[in-house]
């Protein structure tokens, strides 16, 4: 029930929506702007007024902030998305994870999910915690059918607003292996700031919108075996590893 603004509503009042609202939302207090959608009571009503921050008036009103929110950790929330992707067969989209919220109040609500920014970066995170996990292979096929279905077809017109991929890329050295990233869609060549004592070849590349993000996972993946840089001492099984990758 939206509530009439015309007149200005006092503490008492606004903490018994808060309370209100809570009891149908299962024990847990809204978001600011979702208690604003629901009763009217928008932020300058009694921010700087009543309450510096939101979460003031949440306690005030007997609940601990964020409660809901704050008891998941990344680790936590990626194994139940990859839960729900299993028990749906797809990678679960907004609407998806507000449904099993509402059927479950253990399952954290759709906004908690929006701490990793974009969908393209959630499934990011998600296909790395999968690896090494045989139980969600199956997901992590899901995250690179869905990289692959963000690549522009060859011959259409180019939208770097909205497909803004890179590369990661392996290159050879002599005996020793270097893991670099290029930031310009559509290219192939990567320009070296450095001169090699010997011709580097590139023994392969890996798709991306997170160039950044993807190249820090391989230099931690083999920080072991880093000599200096962004140059590596790889093994046989190394370079199969980073080679089993098209996208990320």
């Amino acid at each position: 029930m939206i509530v009439n603004q015309r007149n200005p509503m006092n503490k008492s009042e606004i903490l018994q929506e808060i309370q209100r609202t809570a009891a149908a939302n299962d024990g847990v207090p809204l978001g600011s702007r979702r208690f604003a959608a629901e009763t009217g009571i928008k932020e300058y009503d009694w921010k700087g007024k009543l309450w510096a921050r939101w979460s003031d008036a949440v306690r005030e009103a007997g609940f601990a902030p964020n409660q809901l929110q704050s008891a998941f950790d990344k680790a936590e929330l990626l194994e139940k998305y990859a839960k729900l992707a299993q028990e749906i067969g797809r990678l679960p989209s907004a609407a998806d994870l507000r449904l099993k919220h509402h059927r479950d109040a253990s399952f954290p609500d759709q906004k908690v999910f929006e701490r990793f920014g974009s969908k393209a970066t959630l499934v990011q995170e998600l296909f790395l915690h999968c690896q090494g996990q045989p139980s969600l292979e199956g997901i992590g096929r899901l995250c690179e059918e869905y990289a692959q279905a963000r690549i522009r077809p060859t011959g259409d017109e180019a939208r770097p607003d909205e497909y803004n991929f890179g590369f990661v890329y392996l290159i050879k050295s002599g005996r020793f292996y270097k893991i670099g990233r290029s930031n310009a869609v559509g290219r192939r060549e990567y320009e070296l700031a450095i001169q090699l004592p010997e011709q580097a070849t590139k023994v392969h590349e890996i798709r991306t919108d997170d160039p950044n993000g993807i190249e820090a996972y391989w230099h931690k993946r083999f920080e072991g075996k880093r000599k200096n840089g962004e140059w590596f001492e790889l093994g046989a099984g190394d370079i199969a590893a980073f080679k089993r990758r098209r996208f990320m």
